[in-house]
């Protein structure tokens, strides 16, 4: 009873918190919990059935299988339970997700019980969880003569699952909550500093915003009992920086509704909302859930009489007010209508939200029914030799004759599966696409884990060509908390067969390596989706969407994804980079231009941007890829020369080699083929029969930028501009500043060269620089610590053979030691220079951050409040984004340098140049 009694003093432990008991996965504690069930004069039978009942994780967790046998005993009359009867035992059973209980129900629906066979039946007609094992025991009895085979076969092929849903109510009445003014990150709704703690849901909840938010929230709830909490991000975005399920998870668990009575903390059907929409890869995570996002546009332009936007000193556009959403205001979303209103006046149309797809989700309860639904009607009507009946909407096809593609379209309609035959599709088109590559990552894998487990999915689909499990956002501490959850994931990663940065038997060295650089080096072949659960999967070969956890699982599961074609805007370049510039410069420089160019307009948000570089190989080109989340795009897409990209595939091939090296192949060779199909993308560009892809010279954008680089004079630096009278204006990645509009006297308290942002060229950089100065000064000494984290192994070792590593370790005062990784989190800096564990460190915020109060100049992609850096009782903190060489100067100098120190500086040193293609990248 040893197991029991532990369980029993977590759920003390827990009371402590506020938190109710923990949900079960294990086989062995639930057994015991059916052991004092049998047992009539246990004292602990009625709590044992309160948690057999209600308090199991479902799906293909151990638990959840010694349930699904238990309920089958039990409508067998093998074991009597007078509290559990068995049409009891069938609810239970409905509930269950799939997996074993699939299993249990094919067992009693294919046995000899004609009674059971047909409750059972019931019960599976209700059902879409199934995969090849399950519809091939249908096939087989159906092929066999079973009548009862036949009926459920019948089902799937009429979509009954979906067609007897309840359909969406006409009316739903909401109370808006404002949970912030300017853009909403996932991290006040699911702090990066917590992410140890996502796969334990209540226990996450509590993070939530803060614990004054959550009392408001319910305070509205028990004053509108009739209505749902709509969350909104006031003159902003909902959901900016990451693809967080945790976000929208937390958001359900305060203001959805319970998906099952019988299973604990999952929650469905969060609304959402935003004067500027939702972020995209949030609003997937939404539909997920069966959620609602919401696009406001409460706030409009003010026009002068000439129809342009008037604007204030600042040069900001000025905004009015259109209607308010203030926290609780009492508003009704019409499905039917597809209008919002505030009592009988009609606010704004909302039909974006309601596309006949959108509805399908939330009349579901959440993306997944539709995916797999969709597959098994396929599956049954093929089985019955009928067609498939019209149930689901059709996908939109759109197809504009006479107009070319963009890079995007054109992998889209190799990738497209189910569209109509031969038909071109363009932007707006709905479609499904075959997945080439995933990656998951470690703050996030667990949640994967458990929705691969809700699912019933046990091992990777053959459709894809390759999957990461990576280790960086956990890579820079190695404590209690990584020690318990990151063996169990990659343990579950690697059994269910992708490569692993952690070996679970410990047979090759843990990689720490960013989880967006793997992907970049294992996507060998331009034409390729790639899934990753980041909002930086944004690849420089292929196109990448970053999303969250239950899509990445979705996609590991089935080799798919579901989404429209995006429209593109098309950024090209002219003039000459200046030598002291830096290409992090220009990446600033283009998002600074094209608001420019474009009146205030972000025309990057929810779109494709096809960036043609050309001259840049896939790891300096990754800078701009990766920057293109902040951007608010939904994705990137970079045009190569056809020996550039060669170039790129030859250094994805070495380093895949690496791993194969490192003993990171897993059975079925996955890398070894990696490096097949990389030698045949470049046989076929070598020999022309497919060049590099490009878009067709007559296809349509939805706007064109051109980057003068002649325009970009000073180092250009993103800022959070945390003292903007316009707190909306706060934290956007909008506010680009060049290094002059610092005079050379701003305070930097630390120095941070690392993560995503930086390739081997930016630590070479450091290492130059550190030499330049050494001979310039004499010595090199920090007036503010420096932290640098390379994001690969690999990057390590090619420093240390062409001599760069050596020259950094001379001025470091810390080193990362692999056989003594830190067991805890700084918290305080000296002015030394550190070379920690690659990974992500300073920019995930959830083991490192800086001092509170910290004004920080990084490489990094976050200025998120908070994120890097917390604000002090006395000074709001700071996260700067900037190029290498202007966050080592700043370091050494403990400040903002001039740009006659900056020129100094860099004079003689190779930093990471670019010059526009001279080539016609169309075809």
């Amino acid at each position: 009873m040893n197991i029991y009694n532990d369980y029993l003093n977590e759920i003390e432990e827990r009371k402590g918190q506020g938190l109710n008991p923990k949900p079960i996965d294990g086989a062995e504690l639930l057994s015991e919990i059916i052991a004092q069930i049998k047992d009539l004069d246990n004292a602990d039978r009625e709590d044992s059935l309160k948690f057999f009942i209600y308090n199991i994780v479902p799906g293909t967790t151990p638990a959840a299988a010694v349930k699904a046998t238990f309920l089958k005993e039990v409508i067998l009359g093998e074991s009597v339970v007078k509290e559990i009867t068995p049409a009891f035992a069938f609810e239970l059973l409905s509930h269950m997700k799939g997996g074993p209980s699939i299993e249990v129900l094919l067992d009693l629906a294919l046995g000899n019980d004609a009674a059971i066979a047909t409750e059972a039946a019931k019960v599976l007609k209700m059902q879409f969880f199934l995969y090849e094992a399950d519809t091939a025991r249908l096939e087989v009895a159906f092929n066999n003569g079973s009548e009862i085979a036949k009926e459920i076969l019948e089902s799937y092929a009429k979509a009954e699952f979906f067609t007897k849903l309840q359909e969406v109510v006409e009316e739903i009445k909401v109370v808006t909550y404002v949970a912030g003014e300017g853009d909403i990150s996932t991290d006040l709704l699911s702090p990066g500093n917590q992410a140890h703690s996502r796969s334990d849901r209540e226990l996450h909840g509590k993070c939530l915003i803060s614990p004054e938010a959550q009392n408001e929230i319910q305070a509205l709830q028990a004053q509108h009992p009739d209505k749902s909490v709509m969350l909104i991000a006031e003159k902003g975005t909902m959901g900016v920086g990451s693809s967080r399920m945790s976000g929208v998870n937390n958001v359900a668990l305060w203001t959805g509704k319970k998906a099952s009575p019988y299973v604990p903390f999952i929650n469905i059907a969060p609304i959402v909302a935003g004067t500027n929409g939702i972020s995209p890869i949030f609003l997937t995570t939404v539909d997920v859930t069966g959620g609602i996002g919401l696009d406001l546009k409460n706030w409009v332009k003010v026009l002068d009489e000439k129809g342009n936007a008037v604007r204030n000193e600042s040069g900001d556009v000025v905004l009015e007010e259109a209607y308010s959403v203030a926290t609780g205001t009492v508003l009704t979303i019409n499905t039917k209508t597809k209008k919002l209103y505030n009592g009988e006046k009609e606010l704004i149309d909302i039909s974006k939200a309601f596309t006949p797809q959108k509805m399908e989700f939330i009349k579901a309860g959440g993306s997944y029914a539709i995916v797999f639904g969709k597959k098994l009607q396929t599956f049954a009507s093929k089985t019955l030799g009928v067609d498939i009946v019209p149930v689901f909407a059709p996908s939109k096809e759109v197809s504009i004759e006479g107009q070319g593609l963009t890079a995007v379209e054109k992998i889209f309609n190799k990738n497209a599966v189910g569209s109509t035959p031969g038909k071109v599709l363009h932007a707006g088109s709905d479609v499904r696409v075959e997945v080439n590559i995933v990656g998951s990552q470690d703050t996030t894998g667990l949640m994967t884990s458990q929705e691969l487990e809700s699912m019933a999915a046990t091992v990777i689909s053959p459709i894809v060509d390759g999957a990461y499990q990576s280790g960086c956002h956990t890579a820079s501490v190695w404590d209690n908390k990584s020690k318990a959850n990151i063996p169990r994931l990659m343990k579950f990663m690697n059994d269910f067969g992708l490569i692993t940065a952690r070996d679970p038997k410990g047979e090759y060295l843990a990689m720490t390596d960013v989880i967006h650089k793997v992907l970049n080096d294992i996507t060998v072949d331009e034409w390729a989706i790639i899934i990753g659960g980041d909002s930086h999967t944004r690849m420089s070969k292929g196109v990448a969407f970053g999303a969250d956890s239950g899509t990445v699982a979705l996609a590991l599961a089935t080799g798919e994804a579901s989404m429209p074609i995006p429209e593109s805007v098309k950024v090209t370049f002219k003039g000459d980079m200046k030598s002291y510039m830096d290409f992090r410069d220009v990446v600033h420089a283009t998002q600074s231009q094209m608001l420019k160019q474009f009146g205030g307009e972000n025309v990057f948000q929810g779109r494709i941007i096809e960036v043609h570089l050309g001259t840049l190989t896939a790891d300096q080109a990754f800078t701009f890829t990766d920057w293109t989340a902040e951007m608010k795009a939904k994705a990137s897409i970079c045009i190569s020369e056809d020996e550039t990209l060669i170039e790129s595939l030859m250094i994805a091939k070495r380093r895949i080699q690496i791993m194969i090296d490192k003993g990171m192949d897993n059975a079925k060779q996955v890398l070894k083929g990696l490096i097949a199909i990389a030698d045949k993308r470049i046989a076929d560009i070598r020999s022309g029969e497919k060049p590099a892809l490009t878009p067709d010279a007559n296809a349509k954008y939805y706007a064109e930028v051109e980057i003068d680089l002649d325009l970009v004079e000073e180092p250009m630096i993103a800022d959070p501009d945390v003292n903007n009278a316009d707190v909306s204006k706060r934290y956007t990645h909008d506010t680009i500043r060049p290094l002059s509009f610092y005079g050379g006297v701003k305070k930097v308290d630390l120095g941070f060269v690392g993560s995503c942002m930086v390739h081997k060229g930016d630590l070479k950089i450091l290492s130059q620089m550190l030499k330049n100065i050494d001979e310039q000064y004499g010595k090199v000494e920090f007036k503010a610590p420096l932290v640098v984290a390379p994001p690969t192994y690999n990057i390590v070792d090619e420093l240390k053979a062409e001599g760069d590593w050596e020259v950094l370790q001379k001025y470091s005062g810390f080193e990362f030691d692999d056989n003594a990784p830190k067991g805890v989190a700084r918290t305080g800096y000296e002015n030394i220079l550190y070379l920690e564990r690659p990974g992500c460190n300073l920019c995930m915020g959830n083991q490192e951050k800086a001092e509170k109060g910290d004004t920080v100049m990084a490489t990094s992609t976050r200025l998120f409040q908070g994120r890097v850096v917390e604000d002090s009782e006395g000074k709001k903190g700071e996260s700067l984004l900037s190029s290498t060489p202007v966050v080592v100067l700043s370091t050494i100098l403990g400040r903002t340098p001039t740009m006659e120190e900056y020129k100094a500086a860099v004079k003689g040193i190779n930093l990471t140049q670019f010059a526009p293609s001279h080539k016609l990248l169309v075809m």
